[in-house]
């Protein structure tokens, strides 16, 4: 999950796992895979670097937990 912010600047926090694209017109438009959009505050490069911070996270743990198995 991520937290972006909405052109009115309320919080979200969405599923990253759920993004098909983002757009970078004037504001970011994420497009999800049921084909809902939203329009965020958030640069598209700020989205990929959440995202690809998310996805670290989400590895490590899982890397941590494969670990602590063995």
């Amino acid at each position: 999950m991520i937290v972006v912010h909405r052109l009115n600047n309320s919080e979200l926090i969405i599923n990253a796992q759920h993004i098909e694209s983002i757009e970078a017109t004037p504001d970011s438009v994420i497009t999800f895979s049921n084909d809902k959009k939203i329009i965020v505050r958030e640069s598209a490069s700020e989205l990929v670097d959440k995202i690809i911070e998310y996805h670290q996270k989400i590895f490590q743990l899982s890397f941590k937990l494969t670990k602590e198995e063995e």
